[in-house]
């Protein structure tokens, strides 16, 4: 992550996308990355992959999978203020 973002600092992209780079990570280091993620949400577009809450919590919009139904499934949004 640390190598990502020395990245992104000197030559930012449109789209990241992150793929549960946080599932190893302990509260206090993902308080840690979301405020890093949000730092470069001015240049940067992310989509992160998540099962972690605190992650979803800084999110400016959050997209879920459901299967109310076997072999059904609905996609679910919501917009943060």
């Amino acid at each position: 992550i640390a190598l990502l973002f020395a990245i992104y600092q000197y030559k930012p992209s449109p789209y990241c996308i992150l793929d549960e780079v946080d599932a190893p990570l302990d509260d206090t280091n993902i308080r840690k990355f979301t405020r890093a993620l949000k730092s470069f949400t001015k240049d940067t577009q992310f989509i992160v992959v998540t099962h972690n809450k605190l992650t979803m919590e800084s999110a400016n919009y959050l997209y879920g999978v459901t299967m109310e139904k076997k072999g059904i499934s609905k996609l679910v949004s919501v917009k943060f203020d």
